[in-house]
């Protein structure tokens, strides 16, 4: 009698526990898979000509007119040739100099402009420096003795504006 209350008491959905092989009528069923539902596709939508569907439209074409986004590898390694860059110029600015007073003539290129930094080296080099940057130029104009003869006229070749470097900042 005890047995079959005990029995009684289980609840309904699971089978009471029992020590020993169980037949397989006895052995629960695997979880069978739920059906899955086909979500039906989202309606089109209908066009509204209201702001808010225009400001739509300009952000869905902005996203084709805007450069795509690096990746932070690529950010960094840019980030990484810029300071390098800057690097070097900053090591150039550091090193000791000094402006000098002079004159040297600045040579011509072969394009014809003045050539000053040929000029500004040799200024520093005078001064016992290594080499130097350009900062004051003044020019002048050098003409043949032939122009100065009274009645003569001037003609094209007779003088020539020479360049001079009057001070450079000196390495």
């Amino acid at each position: 009698m005890l047995a079959a209350a005990l029995e009684a008491g289980w609840p309904q959905a699971a089978p009471p526990p029992r020590l020993g092989v169980q037949s397989p009528a006895q052995q629960p069923l695997p979880a069978q898979p739920e059906p899955q539902q086909i979500e039906p596709a989202a309606p089109r939508r209908e066009e509204n000509p209201g702001l808010i569907n225009e400001i739509e439209k300009l952000f869905e074409k902005s996203k084709s007119l805007l450069p795509p986004l690096k990746s932070p590898g690529e950010t960094i390694d840019d980030f990484n040739a810029r300071t390098k860059d800057a690097g070097q110029s900053l090591s150039n600015m550091a090193r000791p100099s000094i402006m000098v007073s002079g004159r040297a003539a600045c040579l011509v290129a072969a394009n014809g402009a003045p050539d000053c930094k040929a000029g500004a080296d040799r200024l520093c080099q005078i001064k016992g420096y290594k080499e130097g940057k350009s900062l004051d130029t003044d020019a002048a104009e050098k003409c043949s003795p032939k122009v100065y003869l009274p009645g003569r006229k001037r003609e094209p070749g007779d003088c020539k504006t020479e360049n001079y470097v009057t001070r450079a900042l000196c390495q």
